[in-house]
């Protein structure tokens, strides 16, 4: 049997390759797919908090937010008493594309998931969160170290 990482790098990279290969009949470019979704999910958000969840780095949130404004799909907007920050949400088109995006996502995860039980998804998801979160962990003891 193949080694973790590369049994999660060629998961991970099909995975992506079938996901934008689908989101691209929709216009979307690579990026805007996390954004869409961190959004349906949270409805606004600033582009620091984006940037964290969806495991970007700042400046290219920045280009990808300034792409989907272009695009009418987000709405950026300073909130009272918080000049400093310029807050992200969806306008209807991006609804629109987000609720799209979440039936790509389902069509891949079930296409990728077909030869496990329903029990077997489970685990799979505990055990990859347990993973991500254990990455979180020693990339902030990572961060204080520096």
């Amino acid at each position: 049997m193949e080694s973790l990482h590369y049994l999660l790098m060629k998961s991970s990279a099909m995975f992506s390759k079938q996901i934008l290969s689908e989101v691209s009949k929709l216009g979307l470019t690579a990026g805007q797919p996390k954004v869409l979704d961190f959004l349906l999910q949270y409805q606004e958000a600033d582009q620091k908090t984006i940037a964290a969840y969806c495991e970007i780095e700042q400046a290219t949130v920045g280009s990808i937010l300034w792409r989907m404004e272009n695009a009418g799909l987000v709405v950026r907007r300073q909130k009272e008493g918080n000049r400093r920050s310029l807050y992200v949400s969806l306008t209807e088109k991006g609804m629109a594309a987000a609720t799209q995006l979440k039936d790509v996502f389902q069509q891949v995860e079930q296409t990728a998931t077909a030869a496990l039980t329903p029990q077997e998804q489970q685990t799979l998801k505990e055990i990859l969160s347990k993973m991500c979160g254990s990455m979180q962990s020693s990339q902030k003891s990572e961060k204080v170290i520096l």
